[in-house]
């Protein structure tokens, strides 16, 4: 009740303005968000943010459920098993998407991305360049660098080949 009472006056609402109605719609409307999201079947909101700006400040999104599209780079095992932000290679792949600053197949490694083992084998067959969307919650800033748990990992298009 006192976050409702915090959010109506930043809103300029006095209790005394108030009815029943009001008070059921400020409960179950979500303050507006200057930042689209996307939501898949967990109910938390995702920010969409370009991986870039999750790169060049990891502090700002801790313990914020993401998402992001980028071109694929590969799947690896790029901070697996590295205690301040464990996860282990038992359990999890790693995987890195390519920098979209560049005009070369570049890495971008400084975010290192995990996805579950049993859930990466599920995925439809993803190669270099392909255009992908990764919804997860960056959990560790270790070596100033964005570590994200993906909950998944969605192939949007295939990068075309020349057929030969």
């Amino acid at each position: 009740m006192k976050k409702l009472l915090s959010i109506l006056f930043l809103l300029g609402v006095t209790a005394t303005t108030l009815n029943a109605a009001d008070i059921s719609y400020a409960q179950t409307a979500a303050p507006a968000k200057t930042t689209p999201a996307v939501t898949t079947t967990n109910t938390k909101p995702a920010l969409i943010v370009k991986p870039i700006d999750v790169v060049n400040n990891p502090s700002k999104y801790m313990q914020k459920r993401i998402c992001m599209t980028a071109r694929f780079s590969k799947f690896a095992t790029l901070g697996l098993d590295y205690k301040p932000a464990f996860r282990s290679s038992d359990n999890y792949i790693s995987f890195v998407f390519l920098r979209d600053d560049s005009a070369n197949n570049i890495p971008l490694s400084e975010l290192k991305m995990f996805i579950p083992r049993k859930t990466a084998e599920k995925l439809p067959d993803i190669k270099e360049g392909d255009k992908v969307k990764v919804i997860g919650t960056v959990f560790s800033n270790a070596l100033g660098d964005a570590w994200v748990d993906a909950e998944s990992l969605t192939l949007l298009n295939a990068k075309k080949t020349a057929n030969k």
